[in-house]
């Protein structure tokens, strides 16, 4: 009895969930129904986008009063708390420095070149800028002493022969590792140091790389050590972005220095799916739950966080850019930069048909993708 009734539980979890799921759909699907029609109006998007707002807060509340006091407490919200991009013309002389080919593109080398030199190294900086590459992607972490260095994962583990988290790591310890050590040229890259970030971004100056920092948390943190780089080098606000996942740390990033460059980094359904595709959660519920997060997540993306923090990039999962992708964020004075594209035949669609910048995690031969 006891087994079936948990059975039946367990099944009716799944199909609340499900069903969470389903609803949400829905309810955007609704929305961007609403926002399709408002458009055909030619309205404008910030008009379509509080139209649409009232009208669905009207539908389920039955109530003016409070679909006018949402509407009306969003929109200051934004006119208040939102950031303004910077101009256009330093945006493009990051994006699309002028050095470029007429039509050309820039490629930035991902974790300045994951596949060719070990990730997150002066080698690899040297490597990328030896190999043509435009710019490098440096991912930006804190040992547990808050030196600020290049690290991409949480852990020494996966890219060095050390071990262990660096919340705990001081750096006099991360000093001593090999981060050539765990990489496919471990040979002839031994000894390769975990840079700092003045390091790095000293290496990129010295090379002429557009530098795209990735900050994947520690909001304060990173806000504060960027701010203090770009005081110390100037020549970072034409030709640095800061980009991030975390809608947070972008905004604190322009709150501490608002002449800064900025980007937010997506990838659709990445609550509930690791990169490769696969689940997050073993637990029914939980996957359905994240996929409701997901699915909100997008929406919010595309039309609230990015005029919130006022970003003139958008970082985008290569598989989900389309040229209707490319123009929607064109009209409102964002480009679409695609990551991680690893094949000739990717580079010459991304850059070719789509004419928009592209992360690569190499410049030499075709590999699988760093997730």
């Amino acid at each position: 009895m006891r087994a079936h009734l948990r059975a039946e539980g367990i099944y009716l979890t799944s199909e609340c969930g499900e069903f969470c799921v389903c609803f949400v759909c829905f309810c955007l699907f609704f929305w961007k129904e609403v926002c399709n029609v408002l458009k055909m109006l030619q309205l404008g998007d910030g008009v379509t986008c509080f139209s649409a707002l009232f009208v669905f807060v009207l539908l389920g509340t039955r109530s003016a009063v409070c679909s006018i006091s949402l509407t009306a407490i969003l929109y200051l919200f934004l006119v208040v708390f939102r950031f303004p991009q910077v101009p256009a013309s330093r945006a493009r002389q990051v994006l699309r420095p002028g050095r470029l080919a007429p039509g050309g593109v820039s490629v930035v080398a991902h974790r300045a070149g994951a596949h060719d030199a070990p990730e997150n190294t002066i080698a690899a900086i040297r490597a990328a800028s030896a190999n043509g590459a435009t710019g490098v992607e440096l991912d930006l972490e804190f040992t547990a002493d808050g030196v600020p260095i290049l690290m991409h994962d949480e852990t020494v583990d996966r890219t060095t022969n050390g071990s262990g988290p660096l919340s705990k790591l001081r750096f006099s310890e991360v000093g001593k590792l090999d981060a050539a050590a765990k990489h496919r040229l471990s040979d002839r890259f031994r000894g390769e140091k975990v840079p700092t970030l003045q390091e790095a971004v000293e290496e990129c100056i010295k090379h002429q790389l557009i530098i795209y920092f990735d900050v994947k948390g520690h909001p304060d943190e990173a806000a504060a050590a960027l701010k203090q780089l770009y005081e110390k080098h100037p020549v970072l606000y034409n030709s640095s972005v800061v980009c991030s996942f975390e809608p947070k740390v972008i905004y604190r990033m322009r709150q501490a220095d608002p002449d800064v460059v900025t980007a937010l980094t997506h990838r659709p359904w990445s609550l509930s799916h690791f990169g490769d595709g696969s689940p997050r959660f073993s637990s029914a519920w939980k996957q359905h739950w994240m996929q409701v997060m997901d699915v909100l997540l997008d929406w919010a993306h595309h039309h609230l966080l990015w005029k919130l923090c006022g970003v003139s990039a958008f970082l985008l999962q290569k598989n989900y850019i389309s040229m209707d992708t490319v123009q929607y964020w064109a009209e409102r004075g964002v480009e679409v930069v695609a990551w991680t594209v690893n094949t000739a035949v990717e580079k010459n669609f991304y850059q070719q048909q789509l004419n928009i910048n592209y992360i690569t995690d190499s410049l030499t031969e075709d590999c699988e993708p760093h997730y």
